[in-house]
Protein backbone atom coordinates (compact mmCIF):
# COMPACT_ATOMS: atom_id res chain seq x y z
CA UNK A 1 0.00 0.00 0.00
CA UNK A 2 0.94 3.90 -0.82
CA UNK A 3 2.21 5.34 2.90
CA UNK A 4 -0.61 8.74 2.20
CA UNK A 5 -0.88 9.33 6.26
CA UNK A 6 2.19 9.03 8.62
CA UNK A 7 2.61 9.69 12.12
CA UNK A 8 5.74 10.55 14.15
CA UNK A 9 5.64 10.30 18.04
CA UNK A 10 8.32 12.79 20.39
CA UNK A 11 9.09 13.99 23.35
CA UNK A 12 8.73 17.06 24.90
CA UNK A 13 12.10 16.88 25.77
CA UNK A 14 13.41 15.43 22.86
CA UNK A 15 15.48 17.11 19.90
CA UNK A 16 13.91 18.06 16.46
CA UNK A 17 15.73 15.31 14.04
CA UNK A 18 12.91 12.52 14.97
CA UNK A 19 10.29 15.05 13.34
CA UNK A 20 12.92 15.89 10.52
CA UNK A 21 13.40 12.48 9.68
CA UNK A 22 9.57 12.04 9.34
CA UNK A 23 9.38 15.10 7.59
CA UNK A 24 11.38 14.36 4.89
CA UNK A 25 9.81 11.09 4.49
CA UNK A 26 6.27 12.83 4.29
CA UNK A 27 8.28 15.04 1.66
CA UNK A 28 9.45 12.08 -0.86
CA UNK A 29 6.11 10.26 -1.18
CA UNK A 30 3.71 13.52 -0.82
CA UNK A 31 2.51 11.72 2.64
CA UNK A 32 0.25 13.72 5.23
CA UNK A 33 2.26 13.89 8.62
CA UNK A 34 0.60 13.84 11.91
CA UNK A 35 2.90 14.85 15.11
CA UNK A 36 2.50 13.57 18.49
CA UNK A 37 4.51 15.53 21.23
CA UNK A 38 3.89 13.53 24.32
CA UNK A 39 5.84 14.24 28.17
CA UNK A 40 4.43 11.47 30.62
CA UNK A 41 4.63 12.49 34.09
CA UNK A 42 6.27 10.44 36.81
CA UNK A 43 3.80 8.44 38.65
CA UNK A 44 1.64 10.12 41.36
CA UNK A 45 0.87 7.84 43.72
CA UNK A 46 -2.63 9.24 45.74
CA UNK A 47 -2.38 9.30 49.69
CA UNK A 48 -3.69 6.77 51.76
CA UNK A 49 -7.24 6.95 52.66
CA UNK A 50 -9.27 6.04 56.25
CA UNK A 51 -12.02 3.71 55.63
CA UNK A 52 -14.82 6.85 55.66
CA UNK A 53 -12.37 8.32 52.74
CA UNK A 54 -11.57 10.99 54.78
CA UNK A 55 -7.55 11.53 54.25
CA UNK A 56 -4.97 10.51 57.09
CA UNK A 57 -3.54 13.55 58.98
CA UNK A 58 0.14 12.78 59.57
CA UNK A 59 0.69 13.30 63.70
CA UNK A 60 3.92 15.18 62.86
CA UNK A 61 3.58 18.75 61.79
CA UNK A 62 6.75 18.23 60.05
CA UNK A 63 5.09 15.16 58.34
CA UNK A 64 2.09 17.40 57.17
CA UNK A 65 4.35 19.98 56.20
CA UNK A 66 6.56 17.62 53.92
CA UNK A 67 3.78 16.13 52.46
CA UNK A 68 2.32 19.32 51.49
CA UNK A 69 5.67 20.43 49.87
CA UNK A 70 5.52 17.20 47.47
CA UNK A 71 2.15 17.89 46.22
CA UNK A 72 3.68 21.45 45.98
CA UNK A 73 7.06 20.10 43.77
CA UNK A 74 4.24 18.07 41.82
CA UNK A 75 1.80 21.01 40.62
CA UNK A 76 4.88 22.83 39.47
CA UNK A 77 6.43 19.86 37.71
CA UNK A 78 2.95 19.36 35.96
CA UNK A 79 3.25 22.90 35.09
CA UNK A 80 6.60 22.76 33.82
CA UNK A 81 5.81 19.90 31.58
CA UNK A 82 2.96 21.41 29.85
CA UNK A 83 4.59 24.59 29.17
CA UNK A 84 7.55 22.64 27.71
CA UNK A 85 4.82 20.59 25.26
CA UNK A 86 3.37 23.70 24.37
CA UNK A 87 7.20 25.32 23.29
CA UNK A 88 8.29 22.08 21.81
CA UNK A 89 4.86 22.01 19.59
CA UNK A 90 5.08 25.77 18.57
CA UNK A 91 9.29 25.03 17.28
CA UNK A 92 7.64 21.98 15.28
CA UNK A 93 5.11 23.95 13.71
CA UNK A 94 6.93 26.54 12.78
CA UNK A 95 9.88 23.48 11.32
CA UNK A 96 7.01 22.06 9.31
CA UNK A 97 5.51 24.99 8.32
CA UNK A 98 9.28 25.98 6.53
CA UNK A 99 8.97 22.28 4.25
CA UNK A 100 5.92 23.47 3.22
CA UNK A 101 4.34 19.67 4.03
CA UNK A 102 0.59 18.68 4.69
CA UNK A 103 0.75 18.46 8.85
CA UNK A 104 -1.08 19.00 12.21
CA UNK A 105 0.59 18.20 15.75
CA UNK A 106 -1.17 17.14 18.73
CA UNK A 107 -0.11 17.12 22.23
CA UNK A 108 -0.92 14.43 25.12
CA UNK A 109 0.06 14.55 28.68
CA UNK A 110 -1.11 11.42 30.18
CA UNK A 111 0.41 9.03 32.82
CA UNK A 112 2.41 5.91 32.27
CA UNK A 113 -0.29 3.31 32.03
CA UNK A 114 -2.30 5.63 29.30
CA UNK A 115 0.59 6.03 26.65
CA UNK A 116 0.11 3.15 24.93
CA UNK A 117 -3.50 3.98 24.66
CA UNK A 118 -3.39 7.79 23.65
CA UNK A 119 -0.38 5.96 20.53
CA UNK A 120 -3.12 3.52 19.68
CA UNK A 121 -6.04 5.86 18.66
CA UNK A 122 -3.48 8.01 16.46
CA UNK A 123 -1.64 5.36 14.76
CA UNK A 124 -5.13 3.51 14.03
CA UNK A 125 -5.48 6.54 11.74
CA UNK A 126 -2.13 6.62 9.76
CA UNK A 127 -0.76 4.29 7.67
CA UNK A 128 2.78 4.20 8.95
CA UNK A 129 4.03 5.03 12.58
CA UNK A 130 7.76 6.48 12.12
CA UNK A 131 10.03 5.61 15.42
CA UNK A 132 13.42 7.90 15.09
CA UNK A 133 16.82 7.49 17.43
CA UNK A 134 15.54 9.72 20.01
CA UNK A 135 12.33 7.80 20.91
CA UNK A 136 14.04 4.35 20.77
CA UNK A 137 16.70 5.99 23.18
CA UNK A 138 13.79 6.97 25.61
CA UNK A 139 13.76 4.13 27.86
CA UNK A 140 10.79 5.39 29.25
CA UNK A 141 8.95 5.99 26.49
CA UNK A 142 9.71 4.47 23.88
CA UNK A 143 8.57 0.96 24.66
CA UNK A 144 5.57 2.09 25.31
CA UNK A 145 5.05 4.23 21.97
CA UNK A 146 6.38 0.73 20.11
CA UNK A 147 3.64 -0.94 21.83
CA UNK A 148 1.11 1.11 21.21
CA UNK A 149 1.33 1.67 17.56
CA UNK A 150 2.93 -1.89 16.76
CA UNK A 151 1.20 -4.35 18.91
CA UNK A 152 -1.75 -2.86 19.56
CA UNK A 153 -2.71 -1.92 15.87
CA UNK A 154 -0.81 -4.40 13.63
CA UNK A 155 -0.52 -1.11 11.84
CA UNK A 156 3.40 -1.25 10.46
CA UNK A 157 5.83 0.68 12.28
CA UNK A 158 9.57 2.45 10.85
CA UNK A 159 12.19 2.23 13.43
CA UNK A 160 15.22 4.03 12.30
CA UNK A 161 17.91 3.54 14.68
CA UNK A 162 20.81 6.70 15.06
CA UNK A 163 23.63 6.48 12.21
CA UNK A 164 20.53 4.93 9.78
CA UNK A 165 19.36 6.56 6.55
CA UNK A 166 15.71 6.46 6.76
CA UNK A 167 13.87 5.55 2.91
CA UNK A 168 10.09 4.44 2.52
CA UNK A 169 12.39 2.91 -0.46
CA UNK A 170 14.62 0.18 0.68
CA UNK A 171 17.03 -1.85 -0.93
CA UNK A 172 16.62 -4.79 1.02
CA UNK A 173 13.55 -6.18 3.35
CA UNK A 174 13.19 -8.75 6.14
CA UNK A 175 9.83 -10.21 6.75
CA UNK A 176 9.50 -12.35 9.65
CA UNK A 177 6.79 -14.83 8.72
CA UNK A 178 5.16 -17.72 10.99
CA UNK A 179 1.70 -18.48 8.53
CA UNK A 180 -0.50 -16.08 10.92
CA UNK A 181 -3.35 -13.79 10.52
CA UNK A 182 -0.58 -10.79 11.66
CA UNK A 183 2.46 -11.59 9.48
CA UNK A 184 0.05 -11.87 6.37
CA UNK A 185 -1.56 -8.22 6.99
CA UNK A 186 2.18 -7.06 7.49
CA UNK A 187 2.92 -8.74 4.30
CA UNK A 188 0.22 -7.61 2.18
CA UNK A 189 0.12 -3.85 3.46
CA UNK A 190 4.15 -3.46 2.14
CA UNK A 191 3.37 -5.08 -1.02
CA UNK A 192 4.19 -2.17 -2.47
CA UNK A 193 7.60 -1.78 -0.97
CA UNK A 194 8.57 -5.28 -1.77
CA UNK A 195 8.09 -5.45 -5.15
CA UNK A 196 9.96 -2.24 -5.41
CA UNK A 197 13.28 -3.92 -2.78
CA UNK A 198 16.40 -5.15 -4.66
CA UNK A 199 16.00 -8.25 -1.97
CA UNK A 200 13.32 -9.67 0.05
CA UNK A 201 14.75 -12.02 3.08
CA UNK A 202 11.81 -14.59 4.69
CA UNK A 203 12.79 -16.05 7.89
CA UNK A 204 11.01 -19.05 9.39
CA UNK A 205 12.28 -19.68 12.75
CA UNK A 206 11.49 -23.26 13.64
CA UNK A 207 9.22 -23.85 10.41
CA UNK A 208 6.70 -26.17 9.95
CA UNK A 209 5.55 -28.15 6.58
CA UNK A 210 2.68 -26.68 5.45
CA UNK A 211 -0.43 -28.31 5.06
CA UNK A 212 -0.86 -28.10 1.48
CA UNK A 213 -0.72 -31.76 -0.07
CA UNK A 214 2.10 -31.85 -2.25
CA UNK A 215 4.97 -31.28 0.55
CA UNK A 216 5.34 -28.23 0.34
CA UNK A 217 8.52 -26.23 2.11
CA UNK A 218 7.91 -24.31 4.56
CA UNK A 219 7.41 -20.44 3.44
CA UNK A 220 7.76 -21.69 -0.29
CA UNK A 221 3.95 -20.45 -0.23
CA UNK A 222 4.78 -16.83 0.72
CA UNK A 223 7.29 -16.82 -1.38
CA UNK A 224 5.15 -17.78 -4.31
CA UNK A 225 3.20 -15.25 -3.45
CA UNK A 226 5.73 -12.33 -3.06
CA UNK A 227 7.17 -13.18 -6.40
CA UNK A 228 4.06 -12.74 -8.51
CA UNK A 229 4.44 -9.30 -7.09
CA UNK A 230 7.53 -8.75 -8.62
CA UNK A 231 9.86 -9.63 -5.44
CA UNK A 232 12.91 -11.06 -5.81
CA UNK A 233 12.65 -13.33 -2.68
CA UNK A 234 14.83 -15.55 -0.48
CA UNK A 235 13.72 -17.89 2.12
CA UNK A 236 15.60 -18.40 5.50
CA UNK A 237 14.41 -21.48 7.88
CA UNK A 238 15.88 -20.77 10.89
CA UNK A 239 16.53 -23.71 13.67
CA UNK A 240 16.31 -21.43 17.05
CA UNK A 241 18.00 -24.34 18.96
CA UNK A 242 15.69 -23.43 21.70
CA UNK A 243 16.81 -19.50 23.20
CA UNK A 244 19.98 -20.35 21.55
CA UNK A 245 20.54 -17.21 19.08
CA UNK A 246 22.13 -16.68 16.48
CA UNK A 247 23.66 -20.30 16.36
CA UNK A 248 21.25 -22.14 13.98
CA UNK A 249 21.16 -23.98 11.06
CA UNK A 250 19.78 -22.31 7.94
CA UNK A 251 18.95 -23.21 4.41
CA UNK A 252 18.14 -20.77 1.69
CA UNK A 253 16.18 -20.44 -1.30
CA UNK A 254 15.94 -17.89 -3.71
CA UNK A 255 12.94 -17.49 -6.23
CA UNK A 256 11.79 -15.15 -9.07
CA UNK A 257 8.97 -15.42 -11.40
CA UNK A 258 10.09 -14.62 -14.81
CA UNK A 259 9.08 -11.01 -16.52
Amino acid sequence: MAFRSVLSVTGADHSDQDVRTAASLCAEVGAYLSVLVMSPPPLIMPSPLLGDGIPEWPGQRAQAIARLDKRFRQIERFSQDIASLEKTSREIQKQLRAMRLCYHVDTDYCDQASVGDAVRQRALCNDLTIVGPALLNDINLGPLVINGSLFDTGRPVLVVPEGAEATLSPRRVLVGWDSRVEASRSVREALDLLADAEEVRVALVDPEATCTGNDTEPGADIAAYLTRHGAWVSVDRLASAGNQWPRCSRSTQSTRLPT
